[in-house]
């Protein structure tokens, strides 16, 4: 592992990662030691908070994610509640694990705009099976603290 603060998003290597956790990895990239995935510069999401079991990102809804209707894309709000379930699942992996989503399900509560300042997501680890693991998340508006999408995950898990 690189002892450096990555300045550029890339993905990460097997080498970045050997030896580490789950956890390991999510809080190398909050600490700027790992680099952040590109896409999470694309869609202005950051992680700010991983502990076993649960992660926390924050997102910016810009008007670049507006649809047609001038409300925030339903994909940028998918986009941010798989990234902190799946993290919340890959939060308990043991070194040399790894994880894809297999189901996802969500409820849009309220509609979101790109008037709002930061939202914050919250991902909680339900269960963790030998090859398979869900959780649960939560969308809200980090201002007020209104509930704006929730939803639940499923992860296959493999070595």
């Amino acid at each position: 592992m690189s002892e450096t603060i990555h300045q550029t998003a890339r993905a990460l290597t097997p080498a970045d990662v050997a030896g580490m956790t789950g956890l390991e990895v999510l809080r190398g990239m909050i600490s700027g030691v790992l680099p952040p995935p590109p896409f999470a510069l694309t869609m202005q999401t950051i992680l700010t908070e991983a502990d076993y079991g649960h992660v926390v990102f924050t997102g910016t809804p810009k008007a670049d994610f507006l649809n047609p209707l001038g409300t925030i894309h339903g994909g940028w709000t998918a986009t941010l509640l798989d990234s902190a379930m799946a993290c919340a699942v890959h939060s308990a992996l043991a070194a040399g694990t790894s994880y894809t989503t297999l189901e996802l399900k969500l409820n849009y509560v309220r509609a979101i705009t790109s008037k709002l300042r930061q939202v914050r997501c919250e991902g909680k680890l339900i269960h963790l099976g030998k090859q398979t693991a869900t959780s649960e998340g939560r969308l809200i508006d980090a201002d007020t603290g209104a509930l704006l999408a929730h939803g639940t995950e499923t992860c296959l898990i493999f070595g």
